[in-house]
């Protein structure tokens, strides 16, 4: 009897060993599981790389360039395309990220994508109007109310135009849906109105727009690199920056400066654009291909920076950074005069723009 008892016990736990190895071998934890998924998913496009490579077929190379760093709405908003594109095109379209201006200044690359080079690079309507004066009264102060505004010019007969001319100077835009912030002030010292601004320099791009803007308010536009914003705050070569918040951060500038004042001064959105000769030599799915995901990348990225943008905004708040809520009237009455600083732009330009919107 004690035999047959000691037999089934043994079954007994060798069935109960196998039962639990079963279960903890098809249950994995919920990490391991998104895990998982994250990496079958990034997995698939080095599949179809390595699968085209396997049959002699080799993946088109694209840099993708722009200013900002990595971990920034933009080089997320850049990651977000490079993963889209390599896996709906199945490896046939390879991108190479190249953030905070690595591959030279914004038209240091544009000249390169000009010249037929295979890069496609971030820019601002500022920077488009040297090309074509008309573009950049998309970055013109206080020109809409909220983003989706200048969104719905984009796809106006309007600017199907700018991009015509654009196209006559060797320019291609790719996707025009990348939102890149609201612009506010950052300084060494309180402003809150245009007259605290007198005598103060200011770091601003290198473009008319933004130099003009800041001249209007009163201030010394101090065009600079953005890499040497840190630098030449704490050196004291300028009183102070504008930017989205996000971008204010990325180069810690709150570090030094801490004064904000919420100016909404540019709702500004960019395209990324490459060289006409080098786009047209690429096979035409390929570049819907391009075109659809960075459109997809842009409104994704479009999320990260309204989250970013408030979430800054309270860490600023923790790092002794005082904030103004501004009243932005006088600022917008100082920059009127800016709309007559271009006399290249179309007559009428900023009426023409106020009866789109309004037949919006």
């Amino acid at each position: 009897m004690n035999k047959w008892m000691f037999m089934i016990l043994v079954v007994f736990i060798i069935t109960l060993v196998t039962a639990c190895s079963n279960e903890e071998t098809s249950s994995n934890s919920p990490d391991e599981a998104e895990n998982e998924t994250t990496e079958d998913s990034s997995n698939d496009s080095n599949e179809a790389k390595e699968e085209n490579e396997a049959n002699g077929v080799e993946a088109i190379t694209i840099n993708i360039a722009h200013g900002n760093q990595p971990d920034e709405p933009v080089g997320q908003l850049a990651q977000k395309w490079k993963e889209l594109a390599e896996e709906r095109s199945d490896g046939a379209l390879e991108l190479n990220l190249y953030p905070s201006s690595q591959l030279g200044s914004e038209k240091d690359v544009l000249e390169q994508a000009m010249m037929g080079n295979n890069v496609i690079v971030m820019a601002g309507y500022d920077f488009l109007m040297d090309y074509v004066p008309d573009a950049g009264i998309l970055t013109a102060p206080y020109l809409v109310e909220d983003f989706d505004e200048l969104l719905y010019l984009t796809e106006t007969e309007w600017y199907e135009s700018l991009v015509d001319d654009l196209n006559g100077e060797g320019i291609d835009i790719v996707t025009t849906r990348t939102v890149y912030g609201e612009r506010h002030l950052l300084t060494n010292e309180e402003v809150q109105t245009p007259a605290d601004l007198e005598g103060k320099s200011i770091r601003v791009p290198n473009n008319q727009m933004s130099i003009e803007t800041f001249e209007a308010m009163g201030a010394s536009a101090t065009p600079t690199p953005l890499g040497d914003l840190y630098t030449s705050l704490q050196q004291g070569l300028v009183d102070g920056a504008e930017n989205p918040l996000p971008v204010l951060q990325g180069v810690k500038a709150q570090e030094v400066s801490k004064h904000l004042a919420l100016t909404g001064h540019q709702k500004f959105i960019t395209a990324w654009i490459g060289g006409t000769s080098y786009l047209e030599t690429l096979p035409e799915d390929l570049v819907q291909i391009l075109k659809e995901t960075g459109d997809e990348a842009g409104d994704y990225a479009r999320g990260i920076l309204d989250e970013e943008t408030k979430s800054v905004l309270a860490e600023f708040e923790e790092e002794g950074v005082e904030i103004y809520e501004v009243d932005q009237e006088p600022f917008r009455e100082s920059v009127q005069e800016v709309y007559n600083s271009f006399p290249s732009w179309t007559p009428g330009l900023y009426d023409q723009i106020q009866e789109l919107l309004e037949s919006r």
